[in-house]
């Protein structure tokens, strides 16, 4: 099988998922993010755009249902060994099956909990699930049971993100000497994804961010490619990926000149980056860190070109987006702990002057100061 850790690890994994369902009286889970799938199994696989589900019983007895094309790509990444099929065909409703598959696990009228918030479970689906349990059993939302469980990292999950980490430092390398006048931002995409492959890395679970000129304002991907000018900006947000463990990074890069504008968000993107390391230590919450950045930039009179969060935690997502739960946002009251990974961005971004400038990398927190994962410094890139 190609699992990406030891058995020993999955099943402390899922003892930890276990005394949490006993803590909430669950009698069993259904999980639909593949993320909790991937983190209890190792189960890996796109088709979670389709039906499927993972139930967790109390005894730590494990099924999946899901279709024959996942069959053997369960048996293959998991350590699943009950793997269950519904039929494609038309009018099929697997909600059906699944009510079926727990009655035959002896879950009727148990306690069960169902992970609602993930792009596993569309509101289609979740209706159709719900209209074949309102009757079997007591139902409780699950939605964050494994997802916190996932915010905090093993030694091994940690040497995960580590290698991810070094995969993102060598896709900047691999981008820098393409970053000039006349530079292709589809060579520079190419160069950056392609040193992640070479190294051994994945896919992202989103498209890497890039655009140039006013393009340098956005915060997501688009579709289009220009070539930078002699006096240009290059926003870039990646990540290197390991066994799916994000370490993203995100820069803005300029050609030529540095604009008076430039260097004042850059001065303040970095006063902003080092306030939220200050912050991001035990005692502190994921909302501390936001206010730490908040304020430094209020200071620069910038708080109506600043974002409402400024990171998120990182680990093994998929499809579609790396980012993951806690965020930095005002009021979170999560609070830092050791063995997290979490991504700090400060994204600046000026309409008024069309001038953008973002500063940001992986953390390892520690119990105390966090330790950067990239092994590039927060100097100003100028090309």
């Amino acid at each position: 099988m190609a699992l990406h850790f030891e058995r020993s690890e999955f099943d402390a994994r899922r003892d930890r998922l276990l005394i949490e369902m006993a803590e909430k009286k669950l009698d069993a889970v259904l999980l639909f993010a593949q993320e909790s799938m991937y983190w209890l199994t190792g189960y890996d696989t796109f088709g979670f755009c389709f039906f499927q589900c993972l139930v967790v019983k109390a005894d730590g007895s494990m099924v999946l249902l899901t279709r024959s094309a996942d069959l053997r790509q369960a048996r293959h990444t998991s350590t699943i060994e009950n793997i269950m099929l519904w039929t494609d065909r038309q009018g099929a409703n697997p909600a059906i099956d699944l009510r079926n598959l727990l009655n035959d696990l002896d879950l009727l009228g148990a306690r069960i909990g169902v992970e609602y918030d993930t792009h596993g479970l569309t509101a289609y689906n979740g209706r159709r699930l719900d209209e074949q349990l309102q009757t079997f059993g007591q139902i409780a939302d699950a939605s964050g049971i494994v997802g916190r469980l996932r915010l905090f990292k093993s030694p091994a999950e940690v040497a995960k993100a580590e290698k991810a980490a070094n995969l993102s430092d060598d896709a900047l390398d691999a981008a820098l000497p393409l970053i000039k006048q006349g530079g292709d931002e589809g060579l520079i995409l190419a160069a950056m994804q392609g040193a992640v492959f070479a190294g051994g890395g994945d896919y992202p679970a989103n498209e890497y961010i890039i655009g140039s000129g006013a393009d340098a304002l956005l915060c997501r991907y688009k579709a289009g490619r220009r070539k930078l000018t002699k006096n240009d900006q290059l926003t870039l947000e990646w990540a290197g990926v390991f066994h799916h463990y994000h370490a993203p990074m995100m820069r803005t890069v300029l050609t030529g000149k540095v604009s008076k504008r430039h260097q004042e968000l850059f001065d303040a993107s970095r006063a902003a980056l080092l306030a939220v390391e200050k912050a991001m230590t035990p005692g502190n919450t994921f909302g501390d860190v936001f206010d730490a950045h908040a304020r430094t930039l209020e200071a620069h009179n910038l708080t109506k070109h600043r974002l409402n969060a400024c990171g998120y935690s990182v680990g093994a997502r998929f499809t579609p987006s790396w980012m993951d739960m806690p965020m930095f946002y005002q009021g979170n009251p999560e609070p830092i702990a050791p063995n997290m990974t979490l991504f700090a961005h400060m994204i600046i971004m000026d309409s008024e002057t069309e001038t953008a400038m973002t500063l940001g990398r992986t953390y390892l927190t520690t119990e105390s100061a966090p330790k950067p994962l990239s092994r590039h410094d927060l100097d100003l890139i100028v090309q």
